[in-house]
């Protein structure tokens, strides 16, 4: 299928899923909610790297664990695992790309970030006496702030700015869920989710392209 096709079916089935699909039956709303994921994966199958596959591998293993992170996400330690694995592909696929040190306000930014999020949202977590809870989402934490750290240093646009998609849809759901509702956090999961996901994908054919200006 042509690639424009499938990005533009991934963009109407996941506006679908976001603003039409009830929570009710729960099967019915998984089934539309992976969707646009299967999508994006055969999506990112289908680009074309000559020089290496690496990277590419990597980030299909990826996106794999966060769909099945998002069919599972309702027993929440068990899709948060999945999502967690599904981090750790994308840190080691950006790695492979990495052109250069992050500069410093980004660095310091992500490190601020990430100290607030582990305080605001883990002491309420630990509050509520869950001790497993909290240290899953602190790791969480930290793994989802090492993926954005990584893709920064690829020199990706796409890359990074999926990775700061993905965190700032994270983070929405982490306030959502722990700390207080969200307006329209649904939409905002979702649209920065999907997007996240489908910018990877899309920023794999750029992979060679970059390892040729590292190696000059």
């Amino acid at each position: 299928m042509n690639q424009k096709v499938l990005i533009g079916l991934t963009i109407i089935l996941g506006f679908i899923y976001i603003c039409f699909i009830p929570a009710e039956p729960v099967a019915v709303k998984l089934s539309f909610k992976v969707i646009p994921m299967l999508l994006i994966i055969w999506l990112a199958s289908l680009q074309q790297v000559p020089v290496n596959t690496r990277y590419k591998n990597w980030l299909l293993l990826g996106l794999l664990f966060c769909m099945i992170g998002d069919a599972t996400l309702q027993w929440f330690l068990i899709g948060l695992s999945s999502f967690l694995i599904g981090h750790i592909c994308y840190i080691v696929a950006f790695i492979k790309l990495k052109k250069k040190a992050i500069a410093k306000p980004a660095a310091i930014l992500l490190l601020l970030y990430g100290v607030f999020m582990v305080v605001w949202i883990t002491g309420t977590v630990f509050k509520s006496g869950d001790i497993v809870l909290g240290i899953a989402v602190i790791a969480y934490i930290a793994v989802i702030l090492t993926m954005g750290w990584t893709a920064i240093q690829t020199g990706s646009k796409l890359a990074t700015i999926g990775a700061l998609s993905f965190i700032f849809s994270d983070s929405i759901l982490s306030i959502n869920m722990f700390i207080t509702e969200v307006p329209f956090s649904h939409a905002l999961i979702m649209v920065s989710y999907y997007g996240a996901q489908l910018l990877f994908a899309i920023s794999i054919p750029y992979y060679s392209v970059i390892r040729k200006k590292v190696l000059e």
